[in-house]
Formats: C-alpha cells, sequence, structure tokens
C-alpha cells in the first residue's frame, strides 16, 4: 500500500482525537488509523467468505439434503439387500401404477421432485435422478414426465400453495388459509358406490340408505377421467399414509391430489407414517384420486351434477371430480372404514373419546350443535379423537391423525385448546382475514359458514398419544332438544342404547315464513347417518354386544331446553351438563336413586350433586302440564315414525332383538 503522510499505509485506519499526536484529517474530525494484520486484510470481523462461486452455487448450499430415512435392514438368508435407489425405483413403479390408464395398459413417467426445478428433471434415462419410465409408450402422455411430490412436510406444501394456487395466505397465527372453491361442503347428493354381486348383499341400498348405486362401467369412466387430468399436470401430490391407531388393524392409503392444499390437509388428518414404515409402505389398500378441479361428465349415466364422489370396494379405489371441499376425503375414508373394519368384527364409529387418568374411556356420540366437541374435550382428561374410532378386541383406537374442527364464531375463551390449535402447520379453509394484519375474523361469514380447521391431533396438549385406549366404561350419547321433553340426563338399558343409537336425534331451531321459531327433529342413524355402509342395525348390535361384555353403561344426555319448548323455556345450563358428565365420568350416578318416566320410559336420577333435583324431571319444569303432555306426545309421534324405516329389518333369532329394540321406544 502507498504510505500517507502520517507514515501510515492507505487503507490502515484507527481513530485519534485531538492533539494526542494521532492528528486530524482536514475537515477536522479525528483521523482514522488502522494497525495492519498480518494477513493484511481490514478488521472488520467479518467471517469467513462462503465456499461458493455463484449465487446459484451458494442457494443449493442453503438446504441439505434429508438424511438416509433408516438403515437398509439386514438381508435375510437367501434374500438381496435392496439400495437406496432400488427402494425409490419400486416406489415410483408402485405410484405409476396407482396412476395408470386400464385403457392404455401402463402408468406416466414418473419422477419425484418439482419441476420448477429443472435440474431435477432427469433428460436421459441412464441419469442417477430417480425415476420409472414403463415399459409400453402407446400416448402423447407418455411423452413426459409428471412429477410426484411425495409425503412433502408442512413447509414445502405452504411454499407450493403460496406460490402456486390463488387464495393462499398465511395467517397471523402462521396457519395456512385456504379457499376450498365454489363447494364449502360436502356434497351427499353426488357421492355414489359401485353396486355389483360382491357387496351387493352386504351394503344397505334404499330409502334412508346413503348408498346410491353406479355400475362398475361408469366408475371406471369417472376414474379414466380423473386419472387422464391428473396425468396432464406437470406434478401432482401423493400422500403415503395410514388410518386407525391400532396397528393390527391399520389400512395403508394413498392419495393422489392436483392441491398442495389437499395434500397438507391428508397429511394433518391421517396418520403420519415414520421414515422406516414409508420405506415398508408398498402396495396402498385404498387409493383417492382427488381430481376435484375437473368436473365429470354431466351426461355419463348416474351423474346429476359436475360433482361426484364416488367409492368402488372393490376395487379399493375413491374417485373425486368437480369439488375441491378436502371434507370429501376425510368422510369418504370413514364410510371406507364403516365398511372394512365390521368385516373384521371391529366397530366403526362416529363419536368423540377421551379417557379420564384412571383409564376409564367414555365415546361420546351427538349431532351438530349438542355440545360433543365441548363435552369430550376436558382438561382433566385425554382426548382419543373428536370424530373417528374403532372399537376392536383389545379397546377403542383412533381412525384418525388429526382434528377437522368447526371455526365459525371460535374464540380464545370458548375453546382455547382449538384456538391455539391454529398456528403453523394448520389448514383452515375459507376463513375471512385482514388484508394487513392476516388476523382471522372467526365471526366472518362472507365465504361460508362452514368455516373449518384442520390440524394434527398432537397440537392439543392433553392428546392419548398413541391414540389408543382400553374398552369403554361409559357411552355417551347427547341430544339438543329444542322440544324441552327430554330429561338432563338418563340412564339406558342395552335395548334402549340400541334405539336411541339408531335414532340418533335431536332437534334444530328453523325459522318459518311468518318469523315464528319452532322446533324441528332431526334423525341421523348411528349419529352418522351419512357415512354408515351397513344397515344401521349391524352397527347397534355390535355396540350392544362389545358393552355388555365389557360391562360399558348406556347415557341419554340433553344438552337442549328445559321448561318449555325453544322460545318459552331457557337452555339447560353448560355448568349443570358438565356435573352430569362429571358424575357420569366418576361413577356416583350409577349409584344414585332412579325413578322411569312416561312415554319414554327412561330412568332418570332423583338428585346429581351440582344440578338443582327439580329440573332432573322435565315436567317439574313446565308451568303448562297439559303443553307437556302434548309435546311429549308429539315428539315420540316423530321418534316412532322416524323408526318404521328400521323395523323391517331382521336381526336376532326370530327376529327377537329386534322386537326388543322397538319395544324399548316410546310407548304410547
Amino acid at each position: 500500500m502507498a504510505a500517507n503522510g502520517n507514515g501510515k499505509a492507505n487503507g490502515e485506519f484507527s481513530f485519534g482525537i485531538g492533539n494526542t499526536g494521532i492528528g486530524t484529517a482536514r475537515n477536522g474530525l479525528s483521523m482514522i488509523q488502522t494497525h495492519k494484520k498480518q494477513n493484511a486484510i481490514c478488521h472488520d470481523d467479518s467471517a469467513a467468505p462462503v465456499k461458493a462461486q455463484t449465487i446459484d452455487e451458494l442457494h443449493s448450499l442453503q438446504k441439505k439434503r434429508s438424511a438416509p430415512t433408516t438403515p437398509i435392514k439386514a438381508a435375510q438368508p437367501g434374500s438381496a439387500t435392496l439400495s437406496e435407489e432400488e427402494r425409490q425405483k419400486q416406489q415410483l413403479q408402485s405410484i405409476s401404477a396407482s396412476l395408470a390408464s386400464l385403457t392404455r395398459e401402463t402408468g406416466p413417467k414418473v419422477v419425484k421432485g418439482d419441476p420448477a426445478r429443472k435440474s431435477e428433471t432427469p433428460r436421459l434415462a441412464h441419469e442417477s435422478h430417480p425415476h420409472f419410465t414403463p415399459t409400453i409408450a402407446v400416448s402423447d402422455s407418455a411423452l413426459k414426465f409428471t412429477h410426484i411430490l411425495y409425503n412433502l412436510s408442512p413447509a414445502e406444501l405452504y411454499e407450493q400453495a403460496i406460490k402456486y394456487e390463488k387464495g393462499s395466505f398465511i395467517t397471523a397465527t402462521g396457519a395456512l388459509a385456504t379457499l376450498s372453491g365454489a363447494k364449502t361442503g360436502r356434497s351427499p347428493r353426488d357421492k355414489r358406490v359401485v353396486r355389483d354381486e360382491t357387496i351387493e348383499d352386504e351394503l344397505w341400498w334404499g330409502k334412508g340408505s346413503p348408498n346410491i348405486e353406479m355400475d362398475e362401467h361408469t366408475f371406471m369412466v369417472n376414474r379414466e377421467r380423473a386419472v387422464d387430468y391428473l396425468n396432464s399436470l406437470d406434478k401432482v401430490f401423493v400422500n403415503d399414509q395410514f388410518l386407525n391407531w391400532d396397528p393390527q388393524n391399520r389400512i395403508k392409503v394413498r392419495i393422489v391430489s392436483a392441491r398442495a392444499y389437499h395434500s397438507l390437509f391428508m397429511h394433518n388428518m391421517c396418520i403420519r407414517p415414520t421414515p422406516e414404515e414409508l420405506e415398508d409402505f408398498g402396495t396402498p389398500d385404498f387409493t383417492i384420486y382427488n381430481a376435484g378441479q375437473f368436473p365429470c361428465n354431466r351426461y355419463t349415466h348416474y351423474m346429476t351434477s359436475s360433482t361426484s364422489i364416488d367409492l368402488n370396494l372393490a376395487r379399493r379405489e375413491m374417485v373425486i371430480l368437480g369439488t375441491q371441499y378436502a371434507g370429501e376425503m376425510k368422510k369418504g375414508l370413514f364410510s371406507v372404514m364403516h365398511y372394512l373394519m365390521p368385516k373384521r368384527q371391529i366397530l366403526s364409529l362416529h363419536s368423540g373419546c377421551n379417557m379420564g387418568k384412571n383409564g376409564d374411556v367414555a365415546l361420546f356420540f351427538g349431532l351438530s350443535g349438542t355440545g360433543k366437541t365441548t363435552l369430550s374435550t376436558d382438561h382433566n382428561r385425554f382426548l382419543i379423537g373428536d370424530d373417528e374410532h374403532c372399537w376392536g378386541e383389545n379397546g377403542v383406537s383412533n381412525i384418525e391423525g388429526g382434528c377437522y374442527a368447526k371455526c365459525i364464531d371460535l374464540s380464545k375463551e370458548k375453546e382455547p385448546d382449538i384456538y391455539n390449535a391454529i398456528k403453523f402447520g394448520t389448514v383452515v379453509e375459507n376463513v375471512v382475514f385482514d388484508e394487513h394484519t392476516r388476523e382471522v375474523d372467526y365471526t366472518d361469514k362472507s365465504v361460508t359458514e362452514n368455516t373449518r380447521a384442520a390440524y394434527p391431533i398432537e397440537f392439543i396438549p392433553n392428546a392419548k398419544l398413541p391414540c389408543v385406549g382400553p374398552h369403554p366404561k361409559n357411552v355417551i350419547l347427547l341430544a339438543c332438544d329444542a322440544f324441552g321433553v327430554l330429561p338432563p340426563v338418563s340412564k339406558l338399558n342395552l335395548a334402549q342404547t340400541m334405539y336411541h343409537f339408531i335414532s340418533g336425534y335431536t332437534a334444530l331451531v328453523a325459522g318459518t315464513e311468518d318469523g315464528i321459531k319452532e322446533p324441528q327433529a332431526t334423525f341421523s342413524a348411528c349419529f352418522g347417518a351419512a357415512f354408515i355402509m351397513l344397515h344401521p342395525t349391524k352397527y347397534a348390535a355390535m355396540l350392544a354386544e362389545k358393552m355388555q361384555k365389557h360391562g360399558a353403561t348406556g347415557w341419554l344426555v340433553n344438552t337442549g331446553w328445559s321448561g318449555g319448548s325453544y322460545g318459552y323455556g331457557s337452555r339447560i345450563k353448560l355448568p349443570y351438563t358438565r356435573r352430569i358428565i362429571d358424575a357420569i365420568h366418576s361413577g356416583s350416578l350409577l349409584n344414585a336413586n332412579y325413578k322411569k318416566t312416561e312415554i319414554f320410559g327412561l330412568e332418570i336420577p332423583t338428585e346429581v350433586e351440582g344440578v338443582p333435583s327439580e329440573i332432573l324431571d322435565p315436567v317439574n319444569t313446565w308451568s303448562d302440564k297439559k303443553a307437556y303432555n302434548e309435546t311429549l306426545l308429539k315428539l315420540a309421534g316423530l321418534f316412532r315414525n322416524n323408526f318404521e324405516t328400521f323395523t323391517n329389518y331382521k336381526i336376532g333369532k326370530d327376529n327377537k332383538l329386534m322386537g326388543e329394540i322397538v319395544a324399548a321406544g316410546p310407548i304410547f
């Protein structure tokens, strides 16, 4: 370096002040002095330079490859050890087979990776990238690669959604906000089940059944349409996951979809495999083809709209066309479990489930508005699951790996666990948020009232993992009786439990044209008629058998009105209902004194700790006894009319059991 007037080399600086002899600059400020380092680099506290020559190379250093998922297991005697590349190829072969068009004898060329990263797309067959090319290529689609985004992490799915899917945003709490398109709820009238000789005599068909038939040919037309659509895309998302926490009876499911939103939703709702389980996943037991962005052909036989959700139990496949509502996948798989599990003598249930600290398990059944979620979520008990369960010979198990909670009017005060679960990794559907702060307004119904959040069950602090428990001690049937004539709590015998389980009653408040509001009875068989596959009496008989074998008690709990129907009486206070539920859990209610009501013949306790005794018998709370009796008879008539759908079905020897169930209903 050249020397300056002070004998210092140019570029060597240090601060000098005043007349210290160090000197001043021309503008009167202290002169900067430096002291030369041995390596001749100015002292600026900088770190060593990055090991990259280009910006692309720098970006490549930002992400490291995932560690090997699991060590390659020791080969069995006489068997060959698969290399990592061979295992990857087998996995892609399986996915290609899933996407195969049956008319073209082969699946598409598939390769792992994002097509936006061009370096990941193999140009030549001999390149080292894991991919699979079919041996037969007879169509234009065989000339392209379909990129497989396989079991992506939530972070990767966030990136895909925000970059490529309009309407995807990160909320203030870190959740992914998405839109489900024109459909903001399920389309039960567009759901079809293939009726063939293998399942024709097993499933429930006809009046009251949710199973609307279609033939094999029409299913294959829709399957071809869905597969062709998915194969036309540059990339598809593939999730390989499990259903049922009981390891002996879990089901392997594969979900092929076109949206990151759908992939993240199912990542949350199904059970997430460990890396080792993924290595050995193999061929799935059931496959969903979600081509919901593409409509079905209205001119196809059995189609009544541009939406179709089709189940083929023989092929173990489900096709979705014309709806992007993610709940169709969740509930479609639930229907499949309602078919597969009873064949193994396992009862599938649409219920909540929790467990006390002493291992006592309770099942909660109830339709919307009955308080199932509120009452099954108890800080003093462990949550096994909120919606779908199996009851097998080892006890209960959650079918799912996540929760799908309603968000409308959600608040931290009312539902703190759900509110706090809406964070990074959670999907929130169709919610409205502030355009600047991204704070969600859970009271806003601008898109739909059916706003939802899907999150892994471990986001709930008191979730029991794994989600399994011993045999239930209590089976609680919840009803929100807006007629105001059912007791707050009744103890049920087995026949009554079956009757009320098959009935699946609650009452909603409906508005009439002249503005007067009156209750409207709603019945849903087994508290989930839209999802059951077999006749309701089959599930009821299994429930009674398991309750009898394991000593469980049935309860009917009314969370609705007392002292009159809606508009005249008042809703039973939530603290009273909680005290009733606590008494059921503790076992103290079993030791209470009981009396029987008229018409319904229900056993009601004369006292429950913390609950006013006068409300336990609803007749005491009505000032107009004549109106009470008229309303009671009206509700009894509604129960009888609804149950006529089931009385022709024979169960038990000489149909004796059906006679007992009918006799357990209202008598008048």
